[in-house]
């Protein structure tokens, strides 16, 4: 059985896929041989026909990931529970198999009886990413919340992305190993460092330290590539891509 490779809409640039849409990419990933597309609500139009993109994900054969710029709690412990409540309702027009957002600041504070309750009752199961943020992507913090979560008996999965872990200076692999058993969903890229900036890069397939990740989570676990495609023939170097994931 071949395993999941989805592509996240954002690898073929913010300006792309604002100006042709979401429902542009729906063929080109298709024909790439993806399973499925990780739809970007910060890309998406003011006001978006979710069941009509949900529909032609369908039609192409693609189930989706929606990935939401919302984080599980505000700096104050409060959950953000109605902006929760719209991303289900969308998720389920979208027909999606998992909603992703980040962990925000998650501490003390943090309203765990909410989640615990909101958790419970989600008809699209969550998944917390490591993100960027000085706050919300730190290896302890997560770890911290998977295990209050498990203790609890809350059901919540960790979506894992490979680069973001460089942002804090933390080595993949440790992080890989400490959360593998949480991992549902990974995030595929690499990441350079240009005049002093940090920027995602595509993956090498000579390169054995992405691969060596894997073995730390699940085995056939979903990924995507979240790194840049870019070329003339964005089919081919999606499928490209796509074959060497499948294959990981």
């Amino acid at each position: 059985m071949k395993t999941p490779v989805l592509v996240a809409a954002s690898a073929y640039g913010a300006d792309y896929v604002r100006q042709f849409g979401h429902a542009h990419l729906i063929p080109i990933v298709a024909a790439a041989g993806a399973a499925g597309l990780e739809i970007d609500r910060a890309l998406l139009p003011g006001a978006p026909d979710f069941k009509q993109l949900g529909d032609l994900l369908s039609a192409h054969g693609l189930f989706s990931v929606y990935s939401a710029p919302l984080q599980l709690f505000a700096a104050d412990g409060s959950l953000e529970r109605t902006q929760l409540d719209e991303l289900m309702h969308e998720a389920l027009q979208l027909q999606s198999r998992f909603v992703k957002l980040t962990l925000g600041y998650f501490s003390p504070a943090s309203d765990m009886r909410a989640w615990s309750r909101f958790a419970a009752q989600a008809p699209v199961p969550l998944l917390i990413e490591n993100d960027q943020t000085a706050h919300g992507g730190k290896l302890d913090a997560i770890a911290n919340f998977l295990a209050v979560c498990s203790a609890g008996g809350v059901a919540v999965g960790l979506t894992f992305d490979m680069g973001n872990w460089r942002w804090h200076g933390i080595d993949a692999e440790v992080a890989a190993h400490t959360l593998g058993a949480h991992v549902q969903y990974v995030q595929c890229k690499a990441v350079r460092e240009i005049d002093g900036q940090l920027q995602s890069a595509p993956l090498a397939a000579a390169d054995p330290h992405w691969q060596h990740l894997f073995t730390s989570f699940p085995r056939g676990v979903q990924r995507a590539i979240a790194f840049p495609l870019v070329g003339a023939d964005l089919e081919a170097v999606t499928r490209h891509y796509v074959t060497m994931l499948t294959s990981a």
